[in-house]
């Protein structure tokens, strides 16, 4: 579905885990302006030079120094010093041809798939193993009535791309030799689409998994915004009701993220600045079976959400208005950070990045 500064020298030094909570939750952390560092060099979102107005839905964080980004006008950057340089390694004519990159996997500092969405034959996938110097195509759609939103992968040869519904159902690509090559699932083991029933091609987590086998698909547009599950890679899946607002298209759940196979957070609402999102975050504990939502939400639409590592209970979401934080596995948000950003993105080294509209990628530090 389609949803309608400063550069600060970033420090050397980063905290992750319950530092990195204890921090971003102080006072002083909080009213911080976006995108500068709080008083004492608290952790914040610092921005970095990225030399384009491109609007970056795709990330893909490899590390605290390595991370991949991908957004309109055919767009790809990718940095491997922290975020002090980003280099343009579109792949060749996608600029050109003013793609619209809404999602990208990297495996590392030279490997990674993207992710171009829209009708037909908009919707291609490419492949890179040097870094960004080459790539291949290794997908495009051939069927007018598809519009791939997403993807994601278990490791770094299994993976997964989804469609809106063709045919009442949704579509499902696998790859199984990281992405050089893609077959179509059957649809046998995918429940009925509901009427107007869609994925948000927002911020490249409509599409998530966790573990080898386990994998979860966002929807919205429709009258209920719901969650599928599949615990074997895209060929079975379950579908539950999520209590995040729906019945319109531009309403329901927008982005996914799991810390194991059970532990998951919702988030969502209605992307219409003029519109607004109450019950724009939910939680799981029983990998989707159920959902429950926040008792305190975030304040307004998100479109992105990532678990902070080593610290079993905090996650950042993020969109157009600002940054929440949660200590309590999604149950609670507060706002830390007014800047706008579509997606986020977090490693197991401690190292959180964002991206958003007009060129925005940002570090937290």
């Amino acid at each position: 579905m389609r949803p309608k500064g400063k550069t600060i020298r970033l420090m050397s030094w980063g905290l992750c885990g319950a530092a990195l909570t204890a921090a971003l939750v102080t006072p002083s952390a909080a009213q911080a302006a976006p995108g500068e560092p709080g008083p004492g060099h608290r952790p914040a979102w610092t921005l970095t030079q990225t030399g384009t107005d491109a609007r970056f839905r795709g990330l893909s964080a490899v590390s605290s120094r390595t991370a991949w980004a991908a957004g309109s006008k055919g767009t790809v950057l990718r940095t491997t010093d922290g975020g002090r340089h980003w280099h343009d390694v579109s792949p060749p004519g996608a600029t050109e041809e003013a793609l619209e990159f809404r999602d990208i996997e990297a495996f590392d500092a030279r490997r990674a798939v993207v992710l171009a969405i829209g009708e037909g034959e908009a919707s291609r996938v490419f492949r890179t193993d040097d870094g960004g110097a080459t790539w291949t195509e290794s997908f495009r759609n051939t069927d007018s009535r598809a519009f791939y939103d997403c993807l994601t992968f278990f490791d770094s040869r299994h993976g997964l791309a989804m469609s809106d519904p063709v045919d009442g159902r949704f579509r499902i690509l696998s790859t199984a030799d990281g992405g050089r090559s893609w077959t179509l699932l059957p649809t046998a083991g995918m429940p009925v689409a509901q009427t107007g029933e869609a994925g948000f091609a927002a911020g490249g987590q409509c599409l998530v998994s966790s573990g080898p086998k386990d994998v979860w698909l966002a929807t919205g547009g429709a009258a209920t915004a719901r969650v599928l599950h599949s615990a074997d890679r895209g060929l079975n899946w379950t579908v539950t009701a999520s209590t995040i607002p729906a019945g319109d298209p531009a309403r329901g759940v927008f982005g996914l993220a799991f810390r194991d196979r059970t532990h998951g957070i919702a988030v969502g609402g209605d992307y219409r600045a003029d519109q607004p999102s109450p019950d724009a975050a939910a939680v799981t504990g029983d990998a989707g079976r159920s959902w429950q939502r926040s008792t305190t939400p975030p304040a307004a639409y998100r479109s992105g959400v990532a678990w902070i590592p080593h610290a079993r209970a905090t996650a950042l979401a993020v969109g157009p208005t600002g940054t929440d934080l949660t200590t309590d596995g999604g149950r609670t948000w507060h706002t830390v950070d007014t800047g706008s950003y579509d997606t986020v993105d977090c490693t197991h080294d401690g190292g959180c990045w964002a991206a958003g509209e007009k060129g925005r990628i940002a570090r937290l530090h």
